[in-house]
């Protein structure tokens, strides 16, 4: 079982079960979430094209907040979840 900790200080309702874990980066959709704090979106995209040309991902999927203190919406998260096989949530400056 991995453990995953809220970074907004909210206490997670239920413990998280990782069916799957990723052992090849070679044909999944890898997500990025920009928090808005500047520079990240050049690091997630020089990332997003070398996970691309060098791991063989299918496809990287960007998302960029409208503030670093705001969480991402539900819908956005959601999303993530039915597309990505991996995401990194990431953070500037």
């Amino acid at each position: 079982m991995i453990k995953l900790y809220d970074p907004t200080g909210v206490p997670l309702s239920s413990t998280v079960q990782i069916e799957q874990s990723v052992t090849s980066l070679a044909g999944k959709v890898v997500g990025f979430i920009d928090n808005s704090k500047p520079n990240f979106e050049y690091l997630a995209a020089d990332l997003g094209e070398l996970l691309t040309t060098r791991y063989d991902v299918a496809r990287v999927i960007m998302h960029r907040k409208r503030a670093a203190s705001v969480p991402a919406a539900n819908d956005v998260l959601d999303d993530f979840a039915r597309q990505c096989d991996l995401v990194i949530a990431g953070s500037g400056d």
